[in-house]
């Protein structure tokens, strides 16, 4: 694989000189320049990227930093960074993936390397401690989350305010009086997930307005955990008669341990799921399910972050920041119905 070095013998130059005509701190001549281009052409250096810095001086390169950690559902997660991949690749983009696991140094290792034009972030929480770094570095980026100070930054999310509130609403219309709320993992809260603490914040309110007793419970989402999670709802609450299950793993299971607990779903229980369509189509019964756009979620970071890579280039420009948020729709199906009577 070619280096900078052998791209700079071949040229017959410096590497200080490549490495300016490519970041283009420095005036380099036109024949010069011709020489550089060349050589990365013979060489194969970087394929396109090299020939694109020296073109436009941008990589044409997003940065996405995807969660990849056992607290987050991977397959949702993958579905919106494919949406980000093929969105970026209709404006001539390419996309580079990041961990979480490396946090505000991975976003200040591609804002001073100049290796990517921008940067989507993805699992934002409440307090996040990446955003100092892209405040303060300026580097053009959408944040696919909704962190607790938003001002200054461009984000898209889910409502999932909303969403919490649109499941209350149901079991409320319904005429159940007890439910419960099954969530994400103990961890998930702690590190203020901004799509956790959300959604429960936006249910809870909607629920006391509704005159509903309600319990919140994390959830590992295993069989076990989510064993000892109904144990302990029945065992508090025994009147509950409905469920509200963020948690995707949880869903099976809970499913299973009504129906072992002889509670038939949706006679004696309503359960109402808040995941893909998709998801909750493929459960028996059917759930009725809270969602949201995955690939539009994809597609409106990807047009944020294109937007302030354009005004950044158009120096004289000011970014215009703004905030997305998609509305939920809630699908009735077969998993919800009326409280029982006496409930």
């Amino acid at each position: 694989m070619a280096t900078l070095a052998d791209v700079a013998r071949h040229a017959g130059v410096s590497t200080s000189t490549v490495s300016y005509a490519l970041s283009g701190k420095r005036p380099i001549s036109h024949e010069t320049r011709t020489r550089i281009e060349q050589a990365i052409t013979d060489l194969d250096y970087h394929p396109n990227a090299g020939a694109r810095a020296l073109a436009g001086k941008r990589s044409h390169i997003i940065a996405l930093m995807v969660p990849l950690h056992p607290e987050v559902h991977v397959p949702t997660m993958m579905e919106i960074a494919i949406a980000v991949t093929v969105a970026a690749r209709a404006h001539g983009y390419d996309v580079l993936l990041l961990t979480n696991d490396e946090g505000p140094e991975g976003v200040r290792r591609v804002a001073a390397s100049g290796l990517a034009d921008g940067v989507i972030l993805m699992d934002v929480r409440l307090e996040d401690d990446r955003l100092p770094v892209l405040r303060a570095r300026g580097i053009p980026a959408a944040l696919i989350g909704l962190p607790e100070d938003s001002a200054g930054l461009s984000c898209v999310d889910h409502d999932f305010a909303t969403a919490g509130a649109l499941c209350a609403d149901h079991l409320a219309d319904l005429g159940h009086r007890d439910v419960a709320f099954i969530g994400y993992s103990s961890g998930v809260y702690r590190r203020h997930a901004g799509y956790a603490e959300r959604t429960l914040s936006g249910f809870r309110a909607r629920a006391e307005l509704r005159g509903l007793r309600f319990l919140h419970r994390p959830c590992k989402g295993t069989y076990e955990s989510t064993a000892g999670t109904l144990t302990r709802i029945l065992a508090d609450r025994p009147d509950t008669t409905g469920f509200v299950v963020q948690n995707e793993d949880a869903i099976g299971p809970l499913l299973n341990l009504l129906r072992a607990s002889g509670r038939t779903v949706p006679e004696d229980a309503s359960v109402i799921a808040i995941c893909p369509d998709p998801m909750a189509e493929q459960h028996s019964p059917r759930l009725t399910s809270v969602s949201g756009p995955k690939k539009e979620l994809g597609q409106a970071a990807v047009a944020q972050v294109m937007a302030m890579i354009a005004a950044t280039a158009a120096a004289d420009d000011e970014p215009e920041h703004r905030l997305v948020l998609m509305p939920p729709e809630l699908t009735v199906r077969e998993s919800t119905a009326p409280a029982p009577r006496g409930s």
